[in-house]
């Protein structure tokens, strides 16, 4: 079992940059492939961005290529979502969420989730 917290949402300028964390907790944190998914209203939950158990591979959609980073610190049990050149379009709750073994891109692959973050770009 993994429980997730994000955190580090709120509102920025476009342009701008925040950084997102989620806190795991267990054991076994290390052995989950983790994602940031996002949902707009009105929208359905997109992929974002994903990383692999031990960090050594990263995956993003391609509207956040080039802007976005994914990483994680096993020993915390957190990982974090830098996002810099921030776009309105951005604007949407933020989730990240786990799922043992594997990457993957599909939100439905993934047992487990935080509570989601607000992050609103303003133009």
């Amino acid at each position: 079992q993994v429980q997730l917290v994000e955190s580090g949402g709120g509102l920025v300028q476009a342009g701008g940059s925040l950084s997102l964390s989620c806190a795991a907790s267990g054991r076994t944190f290390s052995g989950y492939a983790t994602g940031w998914f996002r949902q707009a209203p009105g929208k359905e939950r997109e992929f974002v961005a994903a990383i692999s158990r031990g960090g050594g591979s990263t995956y993003y959609a391609d509207s956040v290529k080039g802007r976005f980073t994914i990483s994680r610190d096993n020993a915390k049990n957190t990982v974090y979502l830098q996002m810099n050149s921030l776009k309105p379009e951005d604007t949407a709750v933020y989730y990240c969420a786990a799922k043992y073994g594997g990457v993957n891109f599909s939100h439905i692959s993934y047992d487990y989730w935080g509570q989601g973050t607000q992050v609103t770009v303003s133009s």
